[in-house]
Parts: C-alpha cells; structure tokens; sequence
C-alpha cells in the first residue's frame, strides 16, 4: 500500500482548528512557534495539516490560547492522538483521495443527516446501483476501478450495522427514486432494499415528492456529519470534480437549515415507505 502524498480531510481539520483557535486568540505563528520550540514553516505546515502533532502539544496550544472548552480540546487531542490504520487505508492510491476522505468522515460521526436529489443517497445503494453509477462516469473508468468503487461503498455501508452504529436520516428526492440507473432490474433492486434499510432502527429515510416544488440550493447532494463536539461539524458537498468539505460555521448553518427544509417538505417515514413500495410494483 502506497503512502499518502497529502494530508487526509481529518487531518487538515485538525490543523484548520488550530489555526482558528490561534486567529481567535489574537496569537501568531511566531508566539506558537516559540510556545513549541519550533520554527514558523513547522507551525504552518501544522496548521495545513501537513505535519502531524502530539496531543500534548494541542493542549499546550489551547492553553496558551485561553480556549477553555474542555470537550473541544479532548476532541482535538484525539485526533492528534490517532495514529492508527482504518481499513479504508487499503484503497489509498487506487480510488480518488476525496472517496476516502468521505469513508473516514462518516467512521467518525456520530450521526450523519443527508439529502440527495439525483442518487440515492451512498450508504443506501446496492452494489448493482453502485456499478450502473460508476459505468455512466466521464471520463470513463476502467473495470478494475468500478469494482474499487463498489468494494469501497459497500464496506462503508458498515456503519449502519456495525456494533456502535449511526444514527442516518436520508432526505432522497422523488427523482432520485425515478431515474433508472442500471435498468429497470437493478432499480427495482433498489428500492426494495430502501424499503428494507428503512425499517433498521437507526435509518431514517424521508421521501421528498415533486409536489414539494421549488428547492434551495442546484440539487446538490449533501451530507452533514455530526461531530463528537458541534464545532466539529463537517458538511460533504457532491461536485463533478469530486467531493468538497465545509465546516464554516456561517457553511453548517446554511446547510443545517437547508436539510431542516427538506424535513419539512417530505414525507413521514411511514408514508416514504409506502411511497417507495408503490413505485416497485408500478
């Protein structure tokens, strides 16, 4: 397995907190520097994520900051503190950085609100609509990265069954559940199986109908993850260029707000259910 060149979203968030809380206190990175007995390029290279730090160090950090919530610290401290390996590591240099990136974030959360417009929302999919999604990708990919994708999407499925699962709400748009990605087989499939996650005790699915009308945003999919602390927060935004990571607080608020929208306009988990069950047999 080769290394990775550049610093996971994890790390880069850790050293982004450090850099807000250094900002916050009004400090630079030469009183930091001096604080650590290292030079400015070392705390730059900290607070880019590029260079890893001990939990110490983030605790003398915050001290000298004056950060006193407590939780927040831990928080930092322990991602400082993580050394260890994920089993997504296996995929490092064969699938896109930012795929892992999103398997790592959702490991971590606590719970994850989503909403999709355009595909069913990732860790709902069959491996049959995994591989249609991959086969309409441009450019084109091989075989052999198509089955990566599916290898990948399907093991991240585990935090919805794992011993400590997430608690997921999926907000999934009524033309997601009409376009027929692989076929009618493969999209029958399906819904069958969102039936099926929907009656797991921590999923969550809602189902926003075209009567619903007009919706913020350009149909982007998103996906919120709820951090151990809010300040860590993390909002995951679909591009064609690959995902995009948001944790401005001004960014949690609008994206917080857009899925309490799609809350509001969507259908009871009772009545998504049966929605979804009328289109498999239509």
């Amino acid at each position: 397995m080769p290394p990775r060149s550049s610093p996971s979203e994890r790390q880069k968030r850790l050293g982004a907190e450090l850099r807000r809380m250094r900002f916050d206190a009004g400090e630079s990175t030469e009183f930091a520097a001096r604080l650590l007995g290292l030079d400015r390029m070392k705390i730059s290279n900290i607070e880019s994520g590029v260079r890893a730090i001990t939990p110490e160090r983030v605790r003398t950090l915050a001290c000298n900051y004056d950060c006193r919530d407590a939780p927040y610290v831990d928080a930092l401290a322990a991602i400082a503190g993580d050394r260890s390996k994920g089993w997504w590591d296996s995929y490092w240099g064969q699938l896109p950085a930012g795929l892992i990136d999103i398997t790592e974030l959702e490991w971590h959360a606590l719970a994850v609100r989503t909403g999709a417009f355009l595909h069913v929302p990732g860790l709902l999919q069959t491996d049959g609509y995994v591989r249609a999604v991959g086969n309409a990708a441009l450019p084109s990919l091989s075989a052999h990265e198509t089955e990566l994708r599916v290898a990948l999407r399907m093991q991240r499925q585990q935090v919805l069954h794992r011993e400590n699962p997430i608690d997921y709400i999926a907000y999934v748009h009524e033309a997601a559940l009409r376009i027929e990605f692989g076929g009618l087989k493969v999209m029958r499939a399906q819904l069958v199986h969102l039936c099926e996650m929907s009656e797991q005790g921590n999923v969550e699915l809602r189902v926003i109908p075209f009567s619903s009308g007009a919706f913020p945003g350009a149909g982007q999919g998103v996906l919120y993850a709820k951090g151990v602390v809010p300040q860590l927060d993390t909002v995951q935004l679909d591009s064609a260029h690959g995902p995009m990571f948001a944790h401005v607080p001004a960014q949690l608020d609008k994206y917080r707000a857009q899925l309490d929208w799609m809350e509001r306009v969507s259908l009871s988990a009772g009545e998504s259910r049966d929605f979804i069950h009328a289109l498999t047999s239509a």
